[in-house]
This record gives C-alpha cells, structure tokens and sequence, in this order.
C-alpha cells in the first residue's frame, strides 16, 4: 500500500499569503488521497511583524492555531504533522523544519533571530532536520551546505529550471531532498509531496523516513 504526504502547507488563518481556511485543506487533500500533510505556516516577519520582535512567543499560540485546527479534522486515515517555514530577519531565505512540536515550540523565544549556523545547532539539538526550501528562486542565497541537512528539489510553485537546479545543487553536496507543494491556494493543490510504504505515524516516524530517503517523490510537472 502507498501513503501520500504534503511536505509545504500554509493556510489562511496564520499565513498572511495563505488563501484556503485549515480544515478546508484537510478535506480537499484527503479527496486527493493524501494520507496527512505537514503544515509549515511561516514563522517570519510576514506573520509576526515588527510589532513582535521581543516577544514574538506572546503570538506563539495564534501561530499554531491552524495546526490545531486541522488536527481536529484528523481521523485513522489522515494524519496532521507540525512544521515550519522559517525566515530570519534580513533575508529572503526559508527553510522548512521537520520534527518540530507544540511544547518546544512554546518553549521558545524570537527564532528569527537565529542565523544558519547557529539554527541548525539548536534544531539538531532537537532532534528536527532543516531543508532549505525553494533555494534557486531569485533573491534567495543558497545555504551554507554545512548548515542544512537538505534542500526542496521540487517546489510546487517553482519552475522547471529552478526546480532542476535544486536538485543538482543537492547531488553536488550529497543532500537529503525533499518534494512539497507549497500550498497556498486551490491551484497549488497536490502538486507535490512523497509517497511512502508505511504509515507515518508520529514524528519520530517523519525524521526517520526523511533521513533514510525511505520514499518516492512527488512531482507533478518535470
């Protein structure tokens, strides 16, 4: 049996991009089949302004609102993950964290204030894998190759060429890679992802299947 799972989502209630409301994602990948998705709302300027640059863990609970709700959505068959699309301050780079959970995220302060190195020391303190998501699109630097575990070779809103260049970018450094539709309104639906043998039950399940590449890829238009 196969399991399709969204690795890049953002939604209307936390994603100032995002066009579709939580658990109308959910409904609308659980008729593509998809057995879970990741949701990986900004954790960036765009979402949390100026406004909450000391305390940007004040807002913490309304950026995991749509997380919450879309596991209220969840049943024996679909499955919702907590991720992030992170951005620091004074770049257009993001980078899409897996493994990550409520409780340490509460736990935490300004993460927009980290920078490569030393975000990827404190997400693999955690146990989380780091890719950076959409490297060849313009403005975007590509990271540190020591500062990243992998890299999204196929992006769902990302042309051809990019696409393509991310993926040779990640066999030149002997990355790990990653598949997500970047979904923020209905047309992005689908687009991307991986497709498994087993169940992804937890986490701990997650960083395992990513580390060991145990998956194929989803990609809809090479």
């Amino acid at each position: 049996m196969q399991y399709k799972y969204e690795m890049h989502c953002h939604t209307k209630m936390v994603s100032q991009c995002g066009q579709v409301e939580p658990e109308e994602v959910v409904k609308l990948y659980k008729e593509k089949g998809y057995s879970g998705i990741v949701v990986t709302e900004h954790y960036s300027p765009l979402t949390y302004g100026l406004d909450s640059y000391y305390k940007p863990e004040r807002r913490i609970h309304f950026y995991l609102s749509s997380y919450r709700k879309m596991k209220e959505y969840e049943d024996e068959n679909f499955k919702v993950f907590l991720g992030m699309e992170l951005r620091h301050y004074a770049t257009a780079n993001d980078y899409l964290i897996y493994g990550v959970t409520e409780e340490w995220l509460l736990g935490q302060s300004n993460l927009m204030l980290l920078f490569e190195r030393s975000m990827y020391k404190k997400m693999h303190e955690a146990g989380f894998l780091v890719y950076q998501a959409h490297p060849f699109r313009p403005f975007i630097r590509r990271c540190n190759p020591k500062y990243v575990d992998g890299i999204e070779i196929y992006n769902g809103k990302t042309d051809r060429y990019r696409n393509y260049k991310a993926l040779n970018w990640a066999a030149t450094h002997k990355k790990l890679m990653i598949s997500g539709s970047d979904f923020h309104e209905k047309e992005h639906l689908a687009r991307g992802g991986i497709i498994t043998t087993r169940p992804i039950k937890d986490n701990a399940d997650l960083v395992r299947i990513l580390k060991a590449q145990d998956f194929e890829m989803i990609r809809t238009f090479d």
